[in-house]
């Protein structure tokens, strides 16, 4: 239950295009939606675009994971496919408008949600930074999802240069579902189970108190190639026979196994003058993903524990919990709204199936690697009210005052996990990952304060507009200021032209200040993937500083958007946005350097233990331009029932301006920020995307067919090797037959036609072994997937 205290104001509401029959309810009343102090009569009548998702249509997707669901509803949101990527593999990136993950902020109830403690290290989309796991929050327990396209630091703060996504819990006083759901992909694996569901209690006289709770178990994909490779030492200069009953499926190379546990509640109780609020969860999850197969010939087995060679298994194990509390209460003619809130995001990584190399034929095969955590309070004070103003109208007036700590912790593996045993010159440390040293470790924090003033008014009927100012200091770099200004105009009741233009930053986050470690990664230069102890280097380090690596500083945006708006008498919605956003000092995860680049690296990386060495850097100007058109509409059909038609297409460009790297380092360009890295930023996730569905309801049947696509994309390998994946086009179908007022039976097929990613270059694919690209595919490449499901509401 969101108030006006709540939410900044300017940032205003605009298209709908996914809506159920509850939010079409609700879009005939007056709205707020993302924090416009001035309530709303339709979903497209604001000064930005903001996507509007119902939960009950996330939930009629099928799709059992939220930020997946998401990526379908909403085109310019991409939530791509990753394997043999670490802990990417259970914390998935996801990014707006093509840009880094980190650059979209995300809310809860309108309050500002944790990062995962986890750094994305391994050539995913967004490499070098940490996300918010969607995953976490249960889709049992989403009301709705608010998707503002449009930069928001002046009204949130740090994080929101490409948008914010804002999460509304469900907040009903009685009645509740649960629904359980199973399903597998047409090959006959990637089996799962799911049971989740909520309900509502009265709470005092007018208040509710609404849990959801999930359990969500899911086997593995894999569509990894056979292993042609010689497996087994030679016996007398023979080939070792079982190589010919060796089990070629060695890798795995497809979605990771898990388990997920979930329990969310929201609450609201009249006390005293005003409303006490409280809401947050807890989420547990457990995976368990492949790394790369050690042959039995290879040094980094031992024989006597794993005779044919093993598959390390990284099975991290993945904790989130939050929990928010407020009040709001009028003071005066002042709406105030007093909130403070945790987060907390650990992550540990854990071994299975593994050794260490050095310790001989007594290593263990379970390790606990290290951990990593991120915890967050946030405490803000809002105040608002509606002052008059000229032509009779009223100025919506908020100003606030936010406190933000943020801490970040490593704690060193044990001691099997790194240590270098000496057994038979053979590679140190846990293999799959190896662990944290304890000269990882860090417990560093930061906190920021920020003020802010925001105002909105609607002049006229016809002209709507609104400014806003926000200042930050922060402990390790200093402040910045932010301003933002929007503005609509109706030319007739079906017209209207809208626009903002905005500057934003975003603080570096903790992750990339104190993140540093040195673990084993398998690079090709030339010769064949070789694993390398390589190293990744906070700011802070003697390494970083003997090198004149320099502190991080905060990314600064300048965004422009524009758009025109179309309501039709009939009910037909069109809105067209174009924007624009360039992005100075953004920060990286730089390439690798090594002693052979310059004396200088050799002569800073001669104690540190490691082969090559790469920093977080601001380094890189971008400008992203793109447009979003949605559009939806509803057709009669008489005895035939009704018809929802719905369009969305996203375009998203993303260039680069200039490379500012560390003068220290001159001529080593190519290294701090090669064409890998360089492609990964502009052209690693499609520049088109796009879906149209057509849901029809007839009596107690509802049927859904959706299109969506997903354009071309270009991958590039360290040999310079670019590769570009072909635009594809993925059909879902599902049914749902309401058997009584409470029981539901559904159906569907995502993927209907069984598309493929297209296959990568053969000198990509490891020996025919990753036949499709691991880090970034768009929809996956699992194949298609049917599922079935019971619902019953009461």
């Amino acid at each position: 239950m969101i108030g006006l205290g709540t939410l900044p104001l300017s940032a205003t509401v605009a298209p709908a295009f996914a809506q159920d029959e509850n939010s079409e309810v609700e879009a005939e009343e007056r709205i707020q939606v993302i924090g416009s102090r001035l309530e709303m009569r339709t979903a497209t009548d604001g000064t930005a675009p903001v996507d509007v998702i119902s939960g009950d249509e996330l939930a009629a997707s099928g799709i059992t994971e939220t930020a997946r669901a998401l990526q379908y509803a909403v085109p310019s949101f991409n939530f791509p496919t990753s394997s043999i990527t670490d802990g990417s593999d259970a914390v998935r990136p996801a990014s707006l408008r093509g840009l880094s993950p980190d650059h979209t902020l995300v809310l809860v109830n309108g309050k500002r949600r944790h990062m995962s403690a986890l750094v994305h290290l391994n050539g995913t989309t967004g490499r070098g930074s940490s996300n918010v796991d969607l995953n976490a929050i249960p889709i049992s327990a989403i009301k709705r999802i608010e998707v503002l396209r449009d930069g928001a630091a002046a009204l949130y703060g740090s994080d929101a240069i490409a948008g914010v996504i804002n999460i509304v819990l469900k907040d009903q006083r009685e009645g509740g579902s649960i629904t359980a759901n199973t399903g597998q992909t047409y090959e006959g694996d990637g089996e799962q189970y799911k049971v989740h569901g909520n309900v509502g209690f009265e709470f005092g006289t007018d208040g509710f108190f609404t849990v959801a709770a999930e359990y969500h178990h899911k086997n593995k994909t894999n569509r990894a190639g056979l292993d042609p490779r010689q497996q087994y030492p030679l016996v007398d200069g023979e080939l070792d026979p079982r190589e010919a009953t060796f089990d070629r499926l060695s890798h795995h190379v497809g979605d990771a196994e898990f388990e997920n546990k979930s329990v969310f509640f929201n609450s609201a109780v009249t006390v005293g003058e005003g409303e006490l609020y409280a809401f947050g969860g807890v989420s547990d999850r457990t995976s368990q993903s492949g790394a790369f197969y050690r042959r039995a010939l290879d040094s980094r087995n031992i024989p006597e524990i794993y005779p044919d060679g093993f598959l390390p298994l990284l099975s991290p194990e993945t904790q989130d919990s939050s929990f928010y509390a407020g009040y709001r209460f009028m003071l005066g003619e002042w709406s105030v709204d007093a909130s403070a809130g945790y987060g907390e995001s650990e992550f540990q990584y854990r071994l299975e199936n593994s050794l260490n190399a050095s310790i001989g034929p007594s290593s263990q095969t379970e390790f606990d690697a290290g951990t990593l955590s991120n915890d967050e309070v946030n405490a803000t004070v809002d105040f608002s009210r509606f002052i008059p103003f000229v032509n009779n109208s009223d100025l919506a007036v908020a100003f606030g005052v936010s406190y933000r700590e943020n801490t970040y912790a490593i704690g060193a593996g044990e001691e099997a996990s790194y240590i270098d045993g000496g057994y038979d010159g053979r590679a140190a440390g846990s293999q799959g990952f190896t662990g944290f040293k304890p000269e990882s470790e860090v417990d560093q924090s930061r906190d920021n304060t920020g003020i802010y003033l925001e105002v909105e008014n609607m002049l006229t009927p016809d002209f709507q507009w609104g400014a806003a100012v926000r200042y930050e200091d922060y402990s390790d770099f200093g402040s910045n200021t932010s301003w933002k200004v929007s503005g609509r105009y109706d030319f007739n009741d079906q017209w209207a032209l809208r626009a903002t233009a905005n500057t934003g930053f975003r603080a570096p986050s903790v992750q990339q200040l104190y993140f540093s470690n040195i673990s084993t990664l398998f690079v090709d230069r030339g010769d064949g993937l070789q694993p390398e102890q390589s190293g990744t280097f906070n700011n802070i380090s003697t390494v970083a500083q003997e090198l004149g690596i320099e502190g991080l500083d905060p990314e600064e945006s300048q965004s422009f958007s524009a758009g025109l708006v179309y309501n039709s008498y009939d009910g037909f919605t069109l809105t067209i946005d174009a924007f624009q956003i360039a992005i100075d000092d953004r920060i990286i995860l730089s390439g690798d350097v090594s002693p052979d680049d310059s004396p200088a690296v050799a002569a800073a990386l001669a104690a540190s233990g490691a082969d090559n060495a790469r920093f977080f850097v601001n380094a890189v100007d971008t400008t992203s331009r793109g447009v979003d058109v949605v559009a939806a509409q509803t057709y009669q059909l008489d005895e035939w029932g009704s018809l929802r038609a719905q369009l969305a297409y996203g375009y998203n460009k993303t260039e680069i301006d200039d490379v500012n790297l560390p003068a220290l380092l001159d001529g080593l360009e190519e290294n701090l920020f090669d064409g890998v890295e360089r492609t990964r930023m502009t052209r690693s996730v499609p520049r088109n995307s796009g879906s149209l569905s057509f849901t029809h309801d007839l009596g107690d049947l509802e049927t859904r067919v959706a299109f969506n696509y997903f354009g071309d994309y270009v991958l590039e390998n360290s040999q310079g090797v670019r590769t570009e994946f072909g635009a594809k086009w993925v059909a879902d179908i599902s049914a749902r037959y309401l058997l009584t007022d409470q029981l539901s039976v559904s159906a569907g097929v995502q993927n209907l036609f069984d598309e493929y990613p297209d296959k990568q270059r053969p000198e990509s694919q490891f020996n025919g072994i990753f036949m499709y690209p691991n880090t970034n595919a768009p929809f996956g490449f699992n194949g298609g997937y049917y599922y079935a499901e019971v619902t019953y509401r009461f």
